[in-house]
């Protein structure tokens, strides 16, 4: 694997702290700025909504420039806006700060998990994307615990001032490391990539990327109440068992990113089922400790085993011009599947179900998202024997 892909790592990892890191410092937050604890909490939201309505944008604003700058711009927008959370004098501008910032985030990976498909071999593409993503989860495994700890010793803003930093060096590796491109970016119009982002196939997996993180974050938004009044755990476990679903991320990045190597579609259905029962074993095993333990383990291998099949699942129903878009659109696809996730589980239980009853609910998101996966390839199937007289014949 080239080093431009190490490069591509390094800017998803500063992005991932600064995505997560404000999950712990919400009461440094709340404290500083004089605003409640869920008033802080919708910081998360709003960077949410940012990468929602930033990764159309800024991949239609940056659709004709050189890929490489594209990231190097974007990476500039990311220091930046840390920079400008870091000084952030009220709550009002910490959010346009966490907005602005985020608007970098959809169009980064997306033009980042083309830039890496174009890196390697073929049959390398998904494993490729993989890598580039290792960056967000090592942002979850040491980033974020390291970005908390600084931010209750130091101050909140001491985390963001050390995420520039990082933005800093970011920028500084992707310069020196990615190659430029081969070629100037094909010349479409808006209007032709828009087209891509309709063809049945790239809908089917821009859904089918939702529904999957529906079920991902509705149980995982609300991991620290099941592992303290559900498995028993007093909150000093809380920390080290996010360090065992962190492994699981790592894990399920590389597993799904092999996978997806040799059979994309095959894939997607075998790690949305392999969720869906992770989810309904984490029902039964969360009354354990150690089941309990084993659980988490197993959500974060089977969460992110989704990620590389989907995002390469949607990069080849896009190939062409609208490439960059639609990978973009999956991004905040990923984003606002977080965002559903999360208010369902708070109404699931706000609605007295409880939170043993969180499993059950978000495994319907993945088996919702293994029916439309298995829709498509039959869609597909149909529609093969039209193109079978233009194949040499053996």
């Amino acid at each position: 694997m080239p080093l431009a892909l190490l490069a591509l790592a390094a800017g998803a990892f500063g992005i991932g702290v600064t995505e997560f890191v404000i999950m712990g410092l919400l009461i440094e937050v709340g404290g500083d700025l004089g605003v409640s604890i869920p008033a802080a909490g919708l910081l998360i939201s709003g960077y949410a909504l940012g990468v929602v309505v930033g990764a159309p944008l800024m991949t239609t604003l940056t659709a004709r420039w050189p890929r490489k700058t594209t990231l190097l711009a974007l990476m500039a927008v990311f220091t930046l806006g840390n920079l400008a959370c870091a000084l952030a004098p009220d709550y009002g501008t910490l959010m346009a700060a966490r907005i602005v910032t985020a608007f970098a985030h959809g169009t980064f990976f997306g033009v980042g998990s083309v830039v890496a498909t174009t890196l390697v071999a073929p049959d390398r593409k998904a494993s490729a994307i993989a890598i580039m993503f290792t960056g967000l989860t090592v942002a979850n495994i040491l980033g974020v615990p390291l970005g908390t700890w600084l931010g209750q010793s130091f101050g909140w803003r001491s985390t963001f001032y050390v995420v520039t930093a990082i933005g800093v060096a970011a920028f500084a590796i992707i310069a020196t490391l990615v190659p430029a491109d081969r070629a100037a970016p094909e010349q479409t119009r808006l209007r032709d990539d828009l087209k891509v982002l309709a063809r049945p196939a790239v809908l089917l997996g821009l859904a089918t990327t939702v529904l999957s993180w529906i079920g991902v974050f509705a149980a995982f938004t609300y991991i620290a109440p099941l592992l303290t009044e559900v498995a028993g755990f007093d909150e000093g476990s809380v920390s080290p068992i996010l360090l065992v679903f962190g492994a699981g991320l790592v894990a399920g990045n590389f597993l799904g990113g092999r996978l997806a190597d040799h059979r994309v579609m095959s894939a997607v259905l075998a790690t949305l089922a392999t969720l869906a029962a992770a989810l309904l074993v984490m029902a039964f095993a969360i009354h354990s400790q150690i089941g309990a333990i084993a659980s988490v383990f197993l959500l974060g291998v089977a969460g992110f085993a989704t990620v590389p099949p989907l995002q390469m699942w949607v990069l080849n129903k896009a190939e062409g011009a609208g490439q960059s878009l639609a990978s973009s659109f999956n991004i905040a696809a990923f984003n606002l599947g977080n965002a559903i996730g999360a208010w369902l589980g708070g109404a699931v239980i706000a609605g007295g179900f409880g939170l043993a009853a969180l499993p059950y609910v978000a495994a319907l998101a993945p088996l919702g998202a293994f029916v439309l996966a298995l829709l498509s390839r039959r869609l597909e199937t149909r529609s093969a024997p039209a193109a079978a007289p233009l194949c040499p014949q053996a």
